[in-house]
C-alpha cells in the first residue's frame, strides 16, 4: 500500500520558494499517480497539481500554473512540488495523494498523507 508522508512545509515570505516532498511507504509508489491538494482554513480542499505514474503527464490548477512544478523520482519513491513566487493565498495545509486509476484532479484518491503546512506572509 502507498502511504505518502509529506515534508518541506514552513513559513516563507511572499515571493519566496519552498520544495515539498512526498515519500511513500511500501514499494508501489511507481505504480500510482501522485497529486498535491491543499486546504486553507474554512475552505474546501483544492487541487494543486498531479503527475502520472510514469511522469509522462503533469496537470496544474490555473492558480499555480507557471509558479509550481510537480515532479517525481520513482527510484526514491518520492514526489516533489517545487513552489516558486509564493503568495499569501498559497497558505494552506498541503496534502500528497496517490491512486492507481481515476481522475487526477478530483480528491477521490486512495492514499493520503498527513499534510504539511505552508504559510506565506506578506
Amino acid at each position: 500500500q502507498v502511504q505518502p508522508v509529506e515534508s518541506g512545509g514552513g513559513l516563507v515570505q511572499a515571493g519566496g520558494s519552498l520544495r515539498l516532498s512526498c515519500a511513500a511507504s511500501g514499494r508501489t509508489f511507481s505504480g500510482n499517480n501522485v497529486a498535491w491538494f491543499r486546504q486553507a482554513p474554512g475552505k474546501e480542499r483544492e487541487f494543486v497539481a498531479a503527475i502520472t505514474w510514469d511522469g509522462g503527464n503533469t496537470y496544474y490548477s490555473d492558480s499555480v500554473k507557471g509558479r509550481f512544478t510537480i515532479a517525481r523520482d520513482n527510484a526514491k519513491n518520492t514526489g516533489y512540488l517545487q513552489m516558486n513566487s509564493l503568495k499569501p493565498e498559497d497558505t494552506a495545509l498541503y496534502y500528497c495523494a496517490a491512486r492507481s486509476t481515476g481522475p487526477l484532479t478530483t480528491p477521490r484518491y486512495s492514499y493520503w498523507g498527513q499534510g504539511t503546512q505552508v504559510t506565506v506572509s506578506s
